[in-house]
C-alpha cells in the first residue's frame, strides 16, 4: 500500500466525497513513515506513504443543527420520565456494560464513521517496463488505484449495508500507525472490498503471554545454577546485618560464601549516575574486559574509546582506535580471550583488529572475512556482505561473525582465509556467539528468520545446524552465552527476551519434520521494527516454543539492543538484564519477574549537548523540548556493583552517552567528584573543557 486517504462521513449518508474547496486536509502520515523515506540505514522502497483526512464543513453544518433539534426534543421527554424508569434503565446499562467491557475493542460497530480508502500503488521500474511493453510511446505506467468502502459493521441489517469490510478498534489504531491494507482488503468482480485478514488472531490460537513469575525460572533460581536463593522471601536480611555477619566470621565457611552471594544480588545500581560520558554520536556498544579492567565505548564516528577501569570509580581515557573502512556504523565489537585484542565490524566484509595495549600506538589491522567466499554483490563500499555480530573462538585463533548474506562466517586469522562461509538461514544473521569461552567447537546464531541455530565448527563444511530453537516469533537482535556450554539468552523483535537451554535444542531432523518456522513465515501483516509500534495482538505463543523462561516488559525498536547475564562476582549470577528503546535498563529475576529499572533518559537529560551542523546521518525525528535516550548495550562490570548504559541520546537521539550507574542508597555522596558530573569522551568536566 503506497497512500490511503480516509473520507470520515456518516454511515446513513452515502452522498459522493467533498470536492476539494469544501474539505480540509489533515495530514496524518505516521512518524515510520516519513522515517522510512529519509533513513538511509533501511531498505530502499518504492511506495509512498501518505494519508489524509477529510472533513465536509457542510456536512457538519448540518450535522450540528439536527443534533441540536433532536437534543431538544429529547430534554423534553427526559422531564417526563418516572425515577423508577430511569434507576431499571441504569442498572440494565451498568450490567449491558459490564459483559461487554472486555471484548469491546475486537467486536465489530454497527454506528461510527464510514472510510472510503484509497490505495494507491506505485510500481517499481521493473514491473512498470513490463506492464507498459505494449504501450509504446505512452510513457511510464501510471500509479494503480482502487477505492475502498470500509464500514462499521458485517451485518446485513446494518446501515452500512451486508458484506462491508469493517474494522474493529484496535484495527483502526494499527491501520494509523503504518498496518499495510494490501493483504487485508480485496476486491470482487463487482468493485466491493471485503476483508478477509487481519490476524487478529494468532497462527496458533494462543494468546496468553507467558506466566509470571516463571514456574521454570522459579526452580532454576533454586537450582543454585544462577546463585544462591534466599528461601526467607521475604524476611531477608539486610545489607547492613551481612556485612556485621561477615566482620564477625558468623555462619563458618560455607555461609561465609552463602552470606557473600546473597550481598552481591543485592546491590543492583541505581539511576542516579557516577558520571555521564559524552559523544558528538550515538554509542553502538561497550563492555569492560573480562578482569574490569578496561572499557571499551564504539561510537558511530568510527572510533573506539579505550579507558582504564582499574579503579571502578576513578576512571582514565588512554586510546583511541581509528576504523577508517567503516561504513555508516559500527555494529560489534568483541575482546580476545586474553583481553589483548578488539575486533569491531560495520556493514561491509572488513572487520579491524585493534591492540587494547596502551603501549601499542600502531594502527589496526584490516581482515577481509569475504576472502576465500563465494563472491557478493550488495550496496556496499567494497561490495560483499554487511557484518552484524562479531566474535572471538575461545582459543583466540578463529572469528566467527554473522552477515546480511544471511551467513556465517568462520575466518581463521593465521592463514587470512574464511574457513567456513555457510548460509545457514533465511534473513539477516544478526547475533553470534560461542556457547562456551574456552572451547572454539559449539556455535551459536540468531537470525531475522526468528530461530537460533547451533553449529558445531567441526563439521560446518555441510552446511547443516547441530540444533535449533524457536520461539521468538519476530526477529532476533541478540544472543547471549553464560559462558557455561548449556545456557543462552536473546532478545527479539517481538519486544521479549528468551533464556534457552542447549540440552533442549530442537534436532535438525526434528526442525524439518514440523516445518518450525512456517508460523512466523506465514504471517499476513508487516511489522519493521525500525519505525513501527509494536502491538500486543500480534504477539502470540510459538506453538514450537522450545524457551525455559520469556522475559517481557522492554521494547527492541529501532536498533539491535542487546541483553547479557549478569557476571558471577558482582552479582552472584542472579540476574539478566537488557536495554530498551524507552531509556531504560531492565533488570529481571530468573522467574520473570522484574528487580529494577534504571531510568538512563533521566540519569543523562539536562546535561550539556554540542550543536554540530556537519551530521553523517539523517534523523529520524526530533523531540524539540525535551530529552531523547535510547539504550542499545549495557555492561556490568565483572567485579563491582556498577554497570555502563551505552545509549544515543538527545533530542533527536543523534547524539551518545555512556552512563555509569553504581550500587548507592542514596541520592547524595561525600565523594569528590559529585555524582552525576558530565565529561566528554576524553573525561574532562564540561567546566573545564
Amino acid at each position: 500500500m503506497s497512500g490511503s486517504r480516509f473520507q470520515h462521513r456518516p454511515l446513513w449518508e452515502d452522498d459522493e466525497a467533498p470536492s476539494a474547496h469544501e474539505s480540509h486536509d489533515i495530514n496524518l502520515e505516521p512518524h515510520w513513515a516519513r522515517s522510512h523515506r529519509e533513513d538511509d540505514e533501511g531498505p530502499s522502497t518504492h511506495e509512498r506513504h501518505d494519508w489524509h483526512a477529510w472533513v465536509d464543513e457542510d456536512e457538519d453544518e448540518d450535522d450540528d443543527e439536527e443534533e441540536e433539534a433532536a437534543e431538544e426534543g429529547e430534554d423534553e421527554d427526559e422531564e417526563e420520565q418516572d425515577d423508577e424508569d430511569e434507576e431499571e434503565q441504569d442498572d440494565a446499562d451498568d450490567d449491558e456494560d459490564d459483559d461487554e467491557d472486555d471484548d469491546e475493542d475486537d467486536e465489530p460497530r454497527g454506528d461510527g464513521l464510514e472510510f472510503e480508502v484509497l490505495i494507491e500503488e506505485i510500481l517499481d521500474a521493473a514491473r512498470q517496463g513490463d506492464d507498459a511493453q505494449g504501450d509504446e510511446g505512452q510513457g511510464a505506467a501510471e500509479p494503480q488505484r482502487r477505492v475502498v468502502r470500509i464500514g462499521g459493521g458485517m451485518h446485513p441489517e446494518q446501515p452500512c449495508g451486508p458484506g462491508r469490510p469493517f474494522l474493529t478498534q484496535r484495527e483502526f489504531l494499527a491501520l494509523l500507525r503504518g498496518q499495510y491494507l494490501n493483504p487485508t482488503i480485496e476486491e470482487d468482480e463487482s468493485g466491493d472490498g471485503h476483508r478477509f485478514s487481519w490476524n487478529i488472531q494468532s497462527p496458533g490460537g494462543n494468546k496468553r503471554f507467558p506466566k509470571i513469575p516463571s514456574d521454570e525460572g522459579r526452580k532454576l533460581m533454586e537450582s543454585g545454577v544462577f546463585g544462591t536463593f534466599d528461601t526467607r522471601t521475604p524476611n531477608r536480611k539486610a545489607l547492613a546485618r551481612r556485612l556485621l555477619d561477615r566482620e564477625l566470621g558468623l555462619n563458618g565457611p560455607t555461609g561465609h560464601k552463602v552470606n557473600q552471594g546473597l550481598m552481591a544480588q543485592s546491590m543492583i545500581p541505581s539511576t542516579k549516575p557516577e558520571m555521564v560520558i559524552h559523544y558528538d554520536d550515538p554509542v553502538c556498544c561497550g563492555q569492560f574486559s573480562d578482569d574490569g579492567n578496561f572499557f571499551y565505548a564504539c561510537v558511530k564516528d568510527f572510533k573506539v574509546r579505550l579507558y582504564d577501569t582499574s579503579s571502578p570509580y576513578n576512571w582514565k581515557h588512554y586510546k583511541t582506535a581509528s576504523y577508517p573502512f567503516g561504513q555508516w556504523t559500527m555494529t560489534d565489537a568483541a575482546l580476545s580471550p586474553d583481553n589483548k585484542w578488539l575486533v569491531f565490524s560495520s556493514l561491509q566484509p572488513h572487520v579491524g583488529i585493534a591492540a587494547t595495549d596502551p603501549n601499542d600506538t600502531g594502527d589496526p589491522y584490516s581482515l577481509n572475512l569475504s576472502e576465500g567466499a563465494r563472491p557478493f554483490s550488495g550496496d556496499y563500499v567494497f561490495g560483499g556482505f554487511a557484518i552484524f555480530s562479531v566474535r572471538f573462538s575461545g582459543d583466540g585463533r578463529h572469528i566467527v561473525a554473522g552477515t546480511g548474506a544471511n551467513s556465517i562466517v568462520v575466518y581463521d586469522i593465521e592463514r587470512r582465509k574464511a574457513l567456513h562461509h555457510v548460509v545457514g538461514h533465511t534473513d539477516d544473521v544478526n547475533a553470534v556467539c560461542f556457547a562456551d569461552k574456552m572451547s572454539p567447537h559449539i556455535l551459536y546464531s540468531g537470525s531475522d528468520d526468528c530461530t537460533i541455530k547451533v553449529w558445531d565448527t567441526r563439521s560446518m563444511a555441510d552446511g547443516r545446524e547441530a540444533g535449533a530453537f524457536v520461539g521468538h516469533t519476530e526477529g532476533l537482535t541478540y544472543i547471549d552465552s553464560k559462558g557455561d556450554g548449556r545456557y543462552i539468552l536473546s532478545n527479539g523483535k517481538d519486544q521479549s527476551m528468551k533464556l534457552w537451554d542447549l540440552r533442549m535444542a530442537m534436532s535438525t531432523s526434528r526442525f524439518q519434520e514440523l516445518d518450525a518456522t512456517a508460523p512466523t513465515r506465514n504471517r499476513d501483516y508487516e511489522y519493521d521494527y525500525r519505525w513501527q509500534e509494536y502491538e500486543d495482538y500480534q504477539w502470540f505463543q510459538h506453538p514450537h516454543d522450545n524457551s525455559l523462561v520469556t522475559f517481557r516488559g522492554h521494547k527492541v525498536q529501532r536498533t539491535l539492543i542487546r541483553c547479557h547475564f549478569s557476571p558471577p562476582n558482582s552479582t552472584d549470577s542472579r540476574y539478566v538484564y537488557s536495554g530498551s528503546y524507552d531509556g531504560f535498563v531492565y533488570v529481571w529475576n530468573l522467574d520473570a519477574t522484574l528487580a529494577a529499572k534504571i531510568d538512563v533518559r533521566a540519569a543523562t537529560r539536562g546535561t550539556p549537548i554540542r550543536p554540530r551542523t556537519d551530521r553523517r546521518h539523517r534523523l529520524h525525528h526530533r523531540n524539540a523540548h525535551g530529552w531523547e535516550a535510547m539504550v542499545r548495550d549495557v555492561a556490568w562490570h565483572p567485579n563491582a556493583p556498577m554497570l555502563v548504559a551505552s545509549a544515543w541520546s538527545g533530542p533527536a537521539q543523534e547524539a551518545g552517552t555512556a552512563s555509569l550507574h553504581s550500587f548507592n542508597e542514596g541520592d547524595m555522596d561525600e565523594g569528590c567528584p559529585a555524582m552525576g558530573i558530565p565529561v566528554n569522551e576524553d573525561l574532562v568536566p564540561y567546566r573545564d573543557s
